[in-house]
């Protein structure tokens, strides 16, 4: 539905205020940026993951007392979906070198690379391939191509800083030093980047960046990289296997420890199979369809963290899963598009982003947990800034149309054109009116231990992608998750066919582990069941009235 009567006379104050607000960027005058020591005070009163409550320790397995979100305890703390003595090991569906679970951008990166290096490949998704968060991923990817003004040196610094510092050194200085490779491989594939007319790529600012360094095909880049690689994937069906709607639900370990596999399920036929591999690697992506404490989500719809618990339950730990990443700008009018990502590509090409008076309030490139946090204080009582939705709920501006008006008409409309198409569709042009955002569930900054060979501490295991933990800290700087999926998808990739080279036969398959974690969970006094392989969005009174079905988790 395009803005309401109320709406559109709280998007006059904004115009009236917009002339003046253009102006002083043309001069060169940004609001000021929060200092450094001050910025930790705004995240502790107003970011999600400070709020009392939220977070709560593991009480099983080998992660066991560290402090997470509630809503990732409890998927930890569950027992398996199926009866471990019920699957029939020895009934092999498929076998192959590399089996990959999860069919995004690093899951795809990855079976390229296997190939690449002389592995049979098995490709398995819970959707379609492609139906992945790396899909919808908008505003560019990092690299530091354009050496005389910028390095790697710079780009790892800005990491760090983003990641407060805490972030595994070994994975950032590899993401950095692999991206000028990682931006021409993509090329070379026939990715289609902007560029300008002498053909160097564009490049802009995204927050918390140093350079110019962030990369972009419209705002449409995750698409395009998605398109690119799939499309690869699929030139080589003699050497990988794609097995659509058949998500992993559990690992298989053989007698000696390493992984060997993992079991499938059909979720058309609701069969459970095995799958036997040499070497298994997680790209399962990130756990938006949680809805940590009631966010709307950017997330694709199978973003259920499965990957999560299936690494954890064969002992592989956690990290930095205490923090949770929120995307400052999700659209949150109108209300079919709520959650939906507004990248920060429109900020980093000049939107202010103001309050319900008109007034910018936050310098609009601060890193994305910084600027979240200053979007929520805005709304919050404290300060009673937010703007109205006719739903009850309450958002900022981002002043999209100064785009135009700073670098020129149909600026936004070119290199905005998936955002300009959605919002005609609602009656609002993006190029005259601003939109109404608020800060949205988009990324796990945390995830599953691993190396910067995308090893875990399972032989023959692997991670990459979002599930791999540790490379941006405790926060997440625009464009480093697609030059993350890549990246380390390829490492995997490549790894995981190292390792079975030469190697000796797989030991008698085994689920003992997840009899274990049973236990463990059984123990502690917990009936849950996962993985959650979809979230659950069905009334509540029709399932009150859905009789004889049966429900195991969230699947019937």
């Amino acid at each position: 539905m395009p803005y309401t009567p109320e709406l559109k006379n709280l998007i006059k104050v904004v115009e009236k205020t917009r002339p003046e607000r253009v102006e002083r960027k043309k001069r060169g005058e940004e609001f000021t940026a929060i200092p450094v020591d001050q910025r930790q005070e705004i995240l502790q009163k107003h970011h999600p993951d400070f709020i009392d409550g939220t977070r709560r320790k593991v009480k099983v397995g080998a992660s066991k007392g560290y402090a997470i979100a509630n809503e990732y305890a409890e998927i930890l703390e569950t027992k398996s979906r199926v009866e471990p003595d019920k699957i029939n090991l020895s009934d092999i569906t498929m076998e192959t070198d590399v089996l990959i679970i999860g069919g995004g951008g690093a899951g795809n990166s990855a079976a390229l690379l296997a190939r690449e290096n002389g592995a049979k490949v098995v490709l398995a998704t819970k959707l379609r391939n492609g139906d992945a968060n790396t899909m919808m991923a908008e505003g560019g990817i990092q690299g530091a191509s354009k050496t005389w003004k910028d390095s790697p040196y710079y780009h790892y610094l800005d990491v760090m800083g983003g990641g407060h510092f805490v972030n595994d050194p070994e994975l950032v200085y590899t993401l950095v030093t692999e991206a000028p490779k990682v931006l021409q491989w993509l090329e070379k594939l026939g990715m289609i980047y902007s560029k300008y007319p002498d053909g160097k790529l564009n490049s802009m600012h995204g927050g918390g960046t140093s350079r110019k360094r962030m990369h972009y095909a419209g705002d449409i880049t995750g698409a395009e990289i998605m398109r690119t690689i799939r499309d690869e994937v699929r030139n080589h069906p003699d050497d990988i296997t794609v097995v659509e709607f058949s998500p992993a639900v559990e690992l298989v370990l053989d007698e000696n420890g390493r992984c060997a596999g993992a079991v499938l399920y059909n979720m058309e036929t609701e069969e459970y199979f095995v799958v036997k591999a040499k070497s298994v690697i997680i790209t399962t992506g990130g756990t938006g369809r949680l809805h940590i404490q009631d966010f709307m989500t950017t997330n694709h719809y199978g973003a259920t963290g499965d990957g999560l618990i299936m690494g954890y339950r064969a002992g592989v730990p956690i990290c930095f899963l205490h923090t949770v990443q929120y995307h400052p700008t999700g659209a949150v009018f109108p209300e079919q598009a709520e959650g939906l990502l507004i990248t920060e590509k429109v900020r980093g090409a000049g939107a202010n982003i103001v309050n319900i008076h008109g007034e910018q309030f936050v310098f609009e490139r601060e890193p994305r947990d910084v600027e979240a946090s200053a979007i929520i204080r805005e709304c919050s009582k404290e300060r009673g800034n937010g703007v109205p939705t006719p739903t009850g709920k309450f958002g900022v501006w981002l002043d999209a149309p100064m785009i135009d008006m700073l670098q020129g008409e149909g600026t936004v409309s070119r290199e905005f054109p998936g955002k300009t198409i959605l919002f005609k569709r609602y009656g609002i042009n993006i190029s005259k009116e601003p939109m109404l955002i608020y800060p949205t569930l988009h990324y796990q900054n945390g995830g599953l231990e691993g190396n910067n060979k995308c090893e875990t501490n399972v032989p023959g295991l692997f991670v990459a992608g979002e599930v791999l933990g540790g490379i941006h800290g405790e926060n997440r700087l625009m464009g480093n998750s697609l030059l993350d999926v890549t990246t380390f998808g390829r490492i995997a990739g490549k790894n995981a066919a190292e390792y079975i080279k030469g190697f000796s036969d797989i030991g008698k398959l085994s689920l003992d582990h997840v009899k274990k974690f049973n236990k463990e969970v059984e123990d502690a006094g917990i009936e849950n069941v996962g993985p959650m392989l979809l979230p659950d969005y069905s009334n509540p009174e029709v399932r009150e009235r859905q009789l004889t079905t049966e429900y195991l988790g969230t699947m019937r």
